[in-house]
């Protein structure tokens, strides 16, 4: 085959000489570690070698000349549903780390499929060999951040969050200010993200905040997911260049896919990964990419960036369009495909991989990767909590807007009910306002609900990064919202109180406050879990609606407890609703030591009922405990909501994994793999 000629001297692709000096020697020195994803035109993932520093020899597939030098180590990262093409560059092996302190990693003959109509698999890797040295940290493609924060702000608390707790708070504070450096943003380092709310930073800036919250640690290995996404082509070039620098700096690897690379961007490529639709194209140096093309038949036209070259040729999204190669003939964009896989199957480049994966398993090289201690469980979280407080009263929608709404709310409830008085039709106006607080101005912290998922996505992406647990998330979110729904309940529930004119002692006050916190508490409680079951922000809203209503309805106001249907509607869901108690305690506070004139058609006026009969009468109350026992038991809920949400988000976590393993072994039977490829029974 053409390609297992010895490789000739292709000259590479230079970035424009604007750039700096020292990102000028950090590009000669090839420190970069990047993967180029250049659109949908194939499918899956592969590896390559990526290393841990001084031990590491040079890889087999450098040429001669090269192969004197400490070699760069190649990896790759990507995968989804989408047809891709992958470039990738590596950094440079004069790393500042032990070879102990990273892992090793290699794969051969690996398929992976994914479940296809009719119970069929469908390939997306076929048969890839490689290998991969030190590893942990992932940013991903969508920028997950806190729109209210500043730039600043949120790279300081990420730095808070992941830092070794050895570190000195003035050197955190130093290391994010020199991140933020690194990546252009001192510009915009006191400018909001932003939202729908508050026009913030750009795209472009919100991609380098991303990057900079997961390079804070200088991790062993650095997975970037198009870092370069929403940049123009400068700001797409320092990037890379100074992640590139970086890593030959601090000895990380870094792999990233990144759209389209510009010619600049590619000149930074010192090893290329190519896969179509799961399978290898090309595994090699850059430099000799061209030349593999051209000797295969699909050499590249002058003055165009090679990458988009490499991406035609391979695409067969449009397969009617026909390659032409060197002798003339026409071939269809399938057919370039096999050729290409069939070249690089007998080339030398996977000779030499191979070889590469065997040293790697005789020697059995290196051993897992030692973070450093991080924070304290309870510096986390008290890191945690202070970020979504700032978050929460920054936030137009959840914090201020609510807080009118509350406040209208309760106006209207103390004007409708103004100074209800004692006659006996206050009863029912007294047990109408004290449900209506219970249950639909507790139904309004579902509005807190799209806040929340926002959370629960920044929770996910620092989560699998390892930032922090799940207690110390759930801890932070239950003590941020505590001052806002502690503020809600005295200042809106005082108007509605007072106004009304129930019993104004200042313990009865505190004793209404306190349950209408309370409740408050369990609703957003609730929310936590309908979030991590339904993640949707529709559905979820949709779910804690339905879930309340039905609390509502089994509450012991719109129907009395004895007569509720026994099954299912009185046990359990009357004892599991929350607004039973709720209920309860409020008109256990208001009707006990009240008298109020009993009307009776054939008696007459002229007699009292006392509050405690009323109660046990007209309200169906139980009266064998106290109204603390009412608030004790829903400061219960509040704990039990937030446990269910911890075990939801654990099992899920482990159960995940296995669900995909067992739908797999369901669907294996009709799958079959031979060495000719992919095939079905």
């Amino acid at each position: 085959m053409a390609s297992e000629q010895q490789p000739a001297a292709v000259p590479r692709w230079t970035p424009s000489p604007r750039r700096r000096q020292d990102d000028d020697e950090a590009d000669r020195k090839g420190a970069a570690g990047m993967v180029s994803d250049l659109g949908a035109s194939m499918r899956g993932t592969e590896g390559f070698p990526f290393g841990s520093g001084r031990s590491f020899q040079p890889p087999p597939f450098l040429p001669a000349a090269e192969a004197e030098q400490p070699s760069p180590e190649i990896s790759v990262e990507r995968n989804d549903e989408n047809d891709r093409v992958a470039f990738v560059v590596a950094r440079e092996t004069s790393s500042l780390r032990r070879p102990e302190q990273g892992a090793v990693l290699a794969w051969e003959d690996l398929w992976v499929s994914t479940a296809g109509g009719s119970r069929r698999r469908v390939p997306i890797l076929c048969g890839l060999n490689g290998y991969a040295r030190p590893g942990e940290a992932y940013v991903t493609q969508d920028d997950v951040l806190m729109n209210t924060l500043t730039v600043r702000e949120a790279v300081r608390y990420s730095a808070q969050l992941q830092l070794p707790s050895g570190m000195s708070a003035a050197a955190k504070r130093e290391r994010a200010e020199e991140t933020l450096r690194e990546m252009g943003l001192e510009g915009a380092a006191d400018t909001r993200i932003g939202g729908w709310a508050h026009k913030g930073i750009s795209g472009g800036q919100r991609r380098r905040v991303s990057i900079c919250m997961e390079i804070l640690t200088r991790p062993a290995l650095l997975f970037l997911d198009e870092p370069t996404s929403g940049l123009d082509s400068a700001a797409s070039y320092h990037v890379v260049s100074r992640i590139a620098r970086m890593a030959r700096r601090e000895g990380m690897t870094v792999v990233a896919a990144v759209h389209q690379p510009s010619t600049e961007v590619f000149g930074l490529f010192h090893g290329l990964c190519l896969l179509a639709y799961g399978k290898t194209v090309f595994f090699g140096p850059a430099a000799d990419t061209a030349q593999f093309f051209a000797l295969s038949g699909f050499p590249c036209p002058s003055l165009m960036n090679p990458s988009d070259h490499f991406l035609r040729t391979i695409n067969k999204d449009f397969d009617k369009d026909i390659e032409v190669g060197l002798d003339g003939k026409t071939m269809t964009t399938t057919q370039a495909i096999d050729t290409l896989v069939n070249s690089y199957k007998s080339s030398v480049h996977l000779a030499k991989v191979m070889h590469q994966i065997e040293e790697i398993r005789a020697n059995n090289e290196g051993q897992l990767v030692k973070k450093e201690r991080q924070p304290t469980f309870l510096t986390q979280s008290w890191v945690l909590t202070k970020r979504s407080f700032v978050n929460m009263y920054r936030d137009l929608g959840y914090y201020w807007l609510r807080f009118a709404i509350y406040v209208a709310l309760c106006l209207c409830v103390g004007t409708i009910y103004y100074d209800v008085g004692h006659s006996y039709g206050s009863i029912q106006a007294r047990g109408s306002m004290l449900m209506f607080v219970a249950a639909f101005l507790t139904f309004m912290a579902i509005g807190g609900f799209p806040s929340f998922v926002e959370d629960m996505k920044i929770f996910g992406r620092e989560r699998l990064n390892g930032h922090y647990g799940v207690a110390s998330f759930v801890i932070a979110n239950t003590l941020s919202s505590t001052p806002y729904l502690a503020l809600i309940s005295v200042v809106p529930g005082a108007i509605a109180y007072y106004l009304t004119g129930l019993q104004s002692s200042g313990e009865h006050f505190g004793y209404f406050a306190a349950v209408l916190f309370t409740t408050m508490m369990v609703v957003e409680g609730l929310m936590m879990i309908v979030a991590s079951a339904v993640p949707d922000f529709l559905m979820g809203i949709i779910t804690g609606a339905g879930v309340q209503g039905v609390m509502m309805l089994n509450g012991g106001f719109f129907r009395l407890p004895n007569d509720l249907p026994k099954p299912v509607w009185k046990y359990p869901m009357y004892y599991i609703a929350f607004h039973k108690y709720a209920n309860q305690g409020f008109y256990k506070n208001e009707f006990l030591g009240l008298t109020f004139p009993k009307y009776n058609d054939q008696a007459g006026a002229g007699t009292v009922i006392t509050g405690e009969e009323i109660l046990t009468n007209y309200w169906q109350v139980q009266l064998g405990y106290s109204k603390w026992a009412d608030l004790a038991i829903l400061i219960g809920m509040v704990v039990l909501y937030r446990v269910l949400f911890f075990v939801i988000v654990k099992l899920i976590e482990k159960m995940k994994p296995m669900v995909q393993r067992l739908r797999f072994r369901s669907d294996m039977p009709s799958v079959q793999v031979t060495e000719q490829g992919f095939g079905s029974s």
